[in-house]
Formats: structure tokens, C-alpha cells, sequence
């Protein structure tokens, strides 16, 4: 296909994608994805610490909690991607284990991270709604800046388009059905935006309302929930389909409901004493 001035003004308009996945300093040789992963956690945890400790509880919890929800977080969402997109694992004998080339589905490591937390929490004796309600902000806020590995990687993008924000993607990495399309929705800044702005939406409502806990935590599942119900209609990548949707359509689905529900129950309908007895 010729390249005309229409599409060099596409080109010139676009987000161009990184041209290396990775670094070598050394002996490291360093995946940017694992290293986005890497600073938002580390974000994640430190206003968790904030969070927790303002409202007196023990600053060692917060260190202990992220040593087992962190590797638990990771090993789910291997494991969730693993079971639902077999196809897209590759063929190597690690390729189960290689998160350093993408692949963790969020569901899958919330899930197993909030668990293996919950179970430490419980076990030193603190509130675990309470903990779920420090913890909610930092959750997308680390979740947003780890997609920006997703732009390293090139992947995760949506459907064609001629935006002036489209995102440049490889011959190598486009889908077969728009191996000629240049630009595509860099779904993956949709979520980083979102996932900031939800972080900062959770610490405002925080501070100037009394949240029942673990409604925050709940309102957090809702509201990522509700976005990704939309990403997954936009995107292009290989899936498991049911109905004619995404896995992750369905999914999200649910926790738009179930978190929605669970929010308004904690936060409007659960007996005061019960909040009390949980404090």
C-alpha cells in the first residue's frame, strides 16, 4: 500500500512505541515491564504504609503484608492468564512462568494478593476491612503506572484508528486482521489515566466522608470494574470468548455489580454495631 500525505500526517500525530523491550546494565539485563511493575508497587505499598499507620495501626503489618501479597498478587495473575489465553504463552518450557514478557491478568492477582493479605492480617489480629480500605487507593494507582509496561511491550492495544493519540505498534506485534493498520487505541493509557484518577477519587472520598469500611475497597472493585467493561469491547489481543464477549467483559461485569452492591451494603445498610464490632 503507497504511503500518502494523509498517512504521514497520521504518523507524525501518533504515539510512537518504545523500540526496545528491555536494558542491559552490566550483568542485569532489566524488562521495563518488570521494572513499571516494580515502581508502582513500591508506590502502592509506601501510601498504603501512610494510610495505615495515620490511622494507628502497626507501620511492620503493612512490610509483612506486602511480602506474601506481592509474590501471591503475581503468582494469580500468572496463573489467571495461563488458564484463561493458553494460546498466547508461547512454547518455551518457562513460557508458563515468563512475566517479564506480560501476561498478568489483573482478576487473578487481586484475588490471590487481597487473599494472601487478608490471611496475615487476620492472623496478627488487625482489621481486615480496615486494611482492605488503607490499601484501596494505592491498588490502581500501582496497577496504572505497571501498564506502562504494557506500552514497552506493545500490547494490549485496541482496535484501528487515525486519532491523533493512536499508538504506533510494529509490523511483528499488530493482529493478523490489521497487519496494514498502523495506529491503534493505546487502551493501556485509558487505563493509566483511569487508574490514577480512581487512585485519587478514593483518597479524596476518604478524606471527606466516613467510609464504612470495606466499602472504599469495594467502590474500588466497581469503578476499575466498570472501566475495563468498556476496554474489553475496544480491544483486539487474542481472548476466550463467551457469548460473543471477552472472558474479561464477563468478568469485569461481575465486579461492576458485586462491588457496586457490596459498596452500597457496607457503606449504607450494614448495622452500625456491626461496624463497630469490626473497628
Amino acid at each position: 500500500m503507497p504511503l500518502t500525505l494523509e498517512h504521514v500526517g497520521i504518523i507524525a500525530a501518533s504515539i510512537p512505541s518504545p523500540s526496545s523491550r528491555s536494558i542491559t546494565l552490566g550483568p542485569l539485563h532489566i524488562h521495563y515491564y518488570a521494572l513499571c511493575i516494580i515502581i508502582g508497587v513500591v508506590i502502592g505499598v509506601w501510601l498504603t504504609y501512610r494510610r495505615w499507620t495515620s490511622q494507628g495501626g502497626n507501620p511492620d503489618l503493612v512490610y509483612e503484608v506486602a511480602l506474601w501479597s506481592i509474590p501471591a498478587g503475581l503468582i494469580g495473575g500468572r496463573l489467571y492468564f495461563d488458564l484463561t489465553t493458553p494460546d498466547q504463552m508461547g512454547h518455551q518450557w518457562y513460557a508458563p512462568i515468563a512475566v517479564w514478557q506480560g501476561g498478568l491478568g489483573i482478576w487473578g492477582a487481586i484475588a490471590c494478593g487481597a487473599g494472601a493479605g487478608a490471611f496475615v492480617v487476620r492472623r496478627r489480629g488487625a482489621s481486615v476491612m480496615a486494611f482492605l480500605d488503607a490499601a484501596a487507593p494505592g491498588i490502581p494507582i500501582a496497577s496504572g503506572i505497571g501498564r506502562l509496561g504494557n506500552w514497552f511491550n506493545q500490547e494490549l492495544f485496541g482496535g484501528p484508528t487515525n486519532l491523533p493519540w493512536g499508538l504506533r505498534i510494529d509490523p511483528q506485534y499488530r493482529p493478523a486482521t490489521y497487519v496494514t493498520r498502523t495506529t491503534f487505541q493505546p487502551t493501556f493509557a485509558y487505563e493509566l489515566v483511569w487508574d490514577i484518577g480512581l487512585g485519587v477519587l478514593l483518597l479524596v472520598l476518604s478524606s471527606k466522608m466516613r467510609i464504612r469500611p470495606p466499602a472504599l475497597f469495594c467502590l474500588y472493585v466497581c469503578l476499575y470494574s466498570a472501566m475495563r467493561c468498556v476496554l474489553e469491547l475496544v480491544r483486539v489481543d487474542p481472548a476466550t470468548l463467551i457469548a460473543g464477549e471477552r472472558l474479561n467483559f464477563w468478568i469485569a461485569l461481575i465486579g461492576v455489580l458485586g462491588g457496586g452492591a457490596l459498596a452500597w451494603y457496607f457503606q449504607w445498610r450494614r448495622p452500625e454495631s456491626a461496624v463497630a464490632a469490626q473497628a
